[in-house]
């Protein structure tokens, strides 16, 4: 997948996980941009960790890998900046 592939899955993937996680309001465009692409990194290393495929091109499953990976980081993120 191309990097405009993966700004664009990003920026989706970003921007419904920080709509979910109630963020938005904190975060820009180019925050949830970095956000879906570091969560499509994280998704798919704990998928292949619990023996599924990772962000594998621009589809369905793809998306699901990177929201799930999003998520995941921003409650991360979330639980540093109370402690």
């Amino acid at each position: 997948m191309g990097i405009i592939g993966w700004i664009i899955l990003g920026g989706l993937a970003g921007w419904v996980a920080s709509m979910i996680m109630k963020t938005d309001a904190e975060q820009g465009a180019f925050l949830n941009i970095i956000t879906g692409i570091i969560g499509a990194l994280l998704g798919g290393f704990i998928l292949s960790i619990l023996g599924g495929e990772g962000v594998n091109g621009f589809n369905i499953y793809s998306f699901l890998v990177s929201l799930f990976g999003a998520i995941v980081l921003i409650a991360i993120v979330k639980s540093l900046r109370r402690a």
